[in-house]
């Protein structure tokens, strides 16, 4: 199963990267599959690129979708949220 998922751009160190945060987590990733990304836009990730653009009002409900997974699985198994959002 692949998981492509939205990340926040932070930085543009140069023209074909971005350093995305990840729920905290940063991240250095390419911009070589999509255009006109600026800092504070957020991008679709999958295994290092940028994938494409996304409206924030989708990310911000896809990564809430995400995080109630999350509390969802850890009050299931009793299992640390640490554990679940790696």
């Amino acid at each position: 199963m692949c998981l492509a998922i939205p990340a926040r751009v932070v930085e543009l160190p140069s023209t074909d990267t971005a350093i995305v945060d990840l729920s905290g987590v940063r991240k250095e990733i390419s911009l070589a599959l999509v255009d006109g990304v600026n800092i504070g836009d957020y991008v679709i990730v999958h295994v290092g690129f940028a994938l494409n653009k996304l409206d924030t009002d989708e990310a911000e409900k896809t990564l809430a979708l995400f995080a109630e997974m999350s509390a969802e699985i850890t009050a299931a198994t009793d299992t640390p949220a640490s554990l679940v959002s790696r």
